[in-house]
């Protein structure tokens, strides 16, 4: 698990699709969904650290992305 579209394939798996139309929002509804999933206990300590990871990484950089106006 290293990229935001390895999240979106995890999710798929369990057939969660997310296109919001803003990255940044399509992040954060995955991070939402990442901790459903953990808590519905579909997701072991490992994996959801490891998603967790990902996605705040992956908000960080489409933040600075934004403010930066890119």
């Amino acid at each position: 698990m290293k990229t935001f579209l390895d999240v979106l394939q995890l999710l798929k798996k369990y057939d969660i699709y997310i296109h919001l139309g803003n990255r940044l929002w399509d992040i954060e509804l995955a991070a939402i969904e990442v901790d459903n999933l953990y808590k519905a206990g579909l997701l072991d300590n490992k994996r959801y650290a490891q998603v967790k990871l990902v996605l705040g990484h992956e908000h960080e950089n489409e933040e600075k992305k934004q403010r930066d106006g890119l």
